[in-house]
């Protein structure tokens, strides 16, 4: 027995449940997270002992619900973070994430629901009512050590597991046990879809204690080899005087626990920050050389590695908006430094901002950066010189907005064609360089430039 709290209308369900002759048991991810004292709002509900017709005659008489595939017999509560479903067998019949036939039977024991997990932390069952945790696959026992151990030789089955482990392994600074090691080498990815991919790379990322050990879950595993971008870094030399952690891959992991600990908890921005700051250095292998005076270099790394990080990206989304926002911050990660050393005018800082859309993004990905090279300091003059700079000239959470617009060339009696795309870049050229920074200046300038 033990003291978990429930949501009040889990309680309800069960309770619906149990007087139809059913039990409801809370399973997988709220049960692990509830024994690591980080209850979630999401609840999976498993209904055993109550047939399929029962089961949505009860449902219908407590709850509004919207069904999800006839086969899986899974039931979303409306306005409730609930899902119900039936234990479900599952044969493999095809290759990839997708290639299962799966079938609701109430009749499963609580052994054979569980073996279809895939790792025995989340193959945890707890009835809210009685306060008993039934664990067939030992999990408890698991989560207490830190381990991550798959239930049974099922878990090769779907290759997504993988990249679960890889996740899971970060966000909840697990060891994974050896045997689990060697099954994961056995496995290929067997074509899993891009989106499949990126929801564990994003969790990886936003979720991720020590993304750190998600990398080393990867290269243990050598499932690094399918992401060739990230197998580069690995032995890839850096100069010992600037980075005395080691390769390029010991400093991305760096990197990337440095941002984990300096996550805003806003998903989006974390989520662009954290794969910058993944792809940042992907450019050095294809750099790295060692001059006459022994002194390794990477020169114009970050330009160069626009390509593998694009490519990178590109195995996990089309969305436009990630290449968009992600890259510039890839290209312009040196900047900093570069323009703290020349002390670098108003117009230098506005047209980085330009290029990167936020500048506190790049302040971050800098941070991380520098804290990726213990044990030299975590912190340098650059980025704090960079943060009062942006602030100063309201560029430090967007870009520059142009004051310019075509509204004000009609208003000053300009016929609208196409030459206001070429008047108004001209004039955001001008607004950057610091020829006005208002809109009674830019009109000025307009005039001056009619009169010209």
């Amino acid at each position: 027995m033990i003291s978990l709290t429930p949501d009040p209308d889990v309680l309800s369900l069960a309770e619906a449940i149990r007087a139809a002759g059913g039990r409801a048991l809370l399973v997988g991810g709220w049960v692990r997270d509830a024994l690591l004292g980080h209850p979630s709002k999401d609840a999976d509900v498993e209904v055993f002992g109550l047939e399929q017709d029962n089961l949505e005659r009860t449902l219908a008489s407590h709850f509004r619900f919207d069904q999800v595939g006839k086969a899986f017999a899974v039931y979303k509560l409306k306005g409730l973070p609930i899902d119900v479903s039936l234990p479900r067998r599952e044969s493999k019949t095809g290759t990839g994430h997708k290639g299962f036939t799966v079938e609701g039977d109430p009749l499963l024991s609580f052994a054979e629901a569980a073996s279809r997990r895939d790792f025995t932390l989340n193959a945890l069952l707890w009835d809210p009512l009685s306060g008993e945790l039934i664990d067939p696959c030992g999990g408890r026992q698991d989560l207490e050590n830190r381990v991550l151990r798959h239930v049974s030789q099922k878990f090769s089955e779907d290759p997504l597991r993988v990249l679960r482990g890889m996740q899971f392994v970060a966000r909840f600074e697990l060891e994974p046990a050896p045997e689990t090691i060697r099954l994961c080498r056995e496995i290929k990815p067997e074509g899993l879809p891009r989106e499949r991919l990126f929801d564990e790379w994003k969790k990886l990322l936003v979720k991720g204690q020590t993304p750190s050990r998600g990398l080393a879950f990867l290269r243990k595993t050598g499932w690094v080899r399918y992401f060739p971008e990230l197998e580069a870094l690995i032995d890839c030399p850096q100069d010992p005087e600037w980075h005395p952690e080691g390769d390029v891959w010991t400093h991305t992991s760096h990197c990337l626990d440095a941002f984990a600990r300096e996550r805003i908890g806003d998903d989006w921005e974390d989520l662009i920050v954290g794969l910058a700051v993944l792809c940042h250095d992907f450019g050095k292998p294809l750099t790295t050389e060692k001059g006459e005076d022994g002194r390794i270099r990477s020169i114009q790394h970050e330009t160069v590695g626009l390509r593998p990080a694009e490519a990178f990206l590109r195995r996990l989304t089309e969305e436009r908006a990630i290449f968009e926002q992600v890259l510039p911050l890839v290209e312009a990660h040196m900047r900093p430094n570069a323009l703290y050393k020349t002390n670098a005018g108003d117009a230098a800082i506005r047209r980085l901002a330009r290029l990167v859309g936020r500048m506190d993004r790049l302040l971050r990905v800098v941070r991380a950066d520098m804290a990726g090279r213990p044990p030299l300091p975590a912190t340098g003059e650059a980025d704090v010189w960079l943060q009062k700079r942006a602030e100063e000239l309201a560029v430090k959470d967007s870009a520059p907005v142009p004051i310019l617009q075509g509204r004000h060339l009609i208003a000053e009696g300009l016929k609208p064609g196409k030459q206001f795309g070429a008047i108004l870049k001209t004039a955001y050229e001008a607004q950057l360089d610091g020829a006005f920074d208002d809109l009674n200046g830019a009109i000025m300038w307009l005039q001056s430039q009619n009169t010209a």
